[in-house]
């Protein structure tokens, strides 16, 4: 059993930990209302690939990526943070990311990932490490920007020629809520069984004849946009997630020092009882 030194140790080490804890909750409050800020200004800078690729699709709700937003060869983007302490909010990600790479494969289509963010680097790697084409870490030093998003995307289209990215993010909703999601932005859509591929551009002419290397940019802007929408909104989603897991560890913090002041104060008036048995006994025996 635990003397009363013990105890009242365990005691000051978790008021120590509940003050921190309620710290970097007072941060990440703060933190995320500069993030949803950002995230109200990024989201119509992205809405345009709504128009061209349809609404992020929320896993949950609606399941993995269809079959016809799949392209021959496709690369699952999974966008995590490289800090902890913020829930399951990377987990669910890389559980979503390999969700989708698992689709692919029973869809008889290849499937690569990229992921952005040391969380997701470390959890991906131990079960799709040979599917790994890069990653990227140390990029949420500052708040996204799309200079970054650009940089990401020239990394990520170096990797390799895909038909079709899908970026996994966790979807902002509120401060207590986000949905993990996936946008799938395809370039060339897998034909249809029995289906010839089709060229939709072959009506357009383009000036100067450079017709692959505009394609080639559309494609990278499109992705780039993409991307930045994913980690303004996964950034958002970071701090919401952050800020409920230091209150319920402070919460959690605050019982455990009641239980423990309880168990001092028992283990302490039991002392003192002895103490006084002690006492009177001697003195008793004395008179005796």
């Amino acid at each position: 059993m635990a003397t009363e030194k013990q105890i009242l140790m365990r005691i000051n080490s978790t008021t120590n930990i509940a003050k921190i804890t309620k710290s970097m909750k007072m941060v990440s409050a703060a933190k995320m209302r500069g993030a949803q800020n950002r995230l109200t200004e990024g989201r119509p800078f992205a809405a345009w690939l709504n128009n061209l690729s349809g609404n992020p699709r929320v896993i949950e709700k609606e399941g993995d990526v269809p079959v016809e937003k799949m392209g021959k060869k496709n690369l699952v983007v999974a966008v995590t943070s490289d800090r902890g302490l913020c829930g399951g909010c990377n987990s669910y990600v890389a559980k979503a990311s390999r969700l989708q790479m698992r689709n692919m494969e029973e869809n008889d289509v290849e499937a690569d990932i990229f992921v952005i963010g040391e969380k997701g680097r470390s959890q991906l790697r131990r079960s799709v490490a040979s599917s790994f084409v890069g990653h990227v870490t140390d990029c949420w030093a500052t708040p996204p920007s799309f200079a970054q998003a650009c940089a990401i995307a020239e990394g990520v289209t170096s990797s390799g020629k895909y038909d079709a990215t899908h970026i996994v993010f966790n979807q902002f909703v509120s401060a207590i809520s986000y949905l993990p999601s996936v946008r799938s932005l395809v370039v060339n859509p897998r034909p249809k069984e029995g289906e010839e591929e089709k060229d939709d551009l072959l009506a357009y002419e383009f000036e100067p004849d450079n017709r692959e290397e505009v394609l080639a940019d559309l494609a990278e802007f499109q992705l780039a946009t993409g991307i930045f929408h994913g980690m303004i909104e996964a950034a958002t989603s970071e701090e919401s997630s952050r800020m409920s897991a230091m209150e319920n560890a402070t919460n959690n913090a605050q019982d455990l020092i009641g239980s423990l002041t309880l168990t001092y104060n028992k283990a302490r008036q039991a002392r003192i009882t002895t103490e006084l048995v002690e006492i009177i006994s001697g003195a008793a025996s004395l008179d005796g």
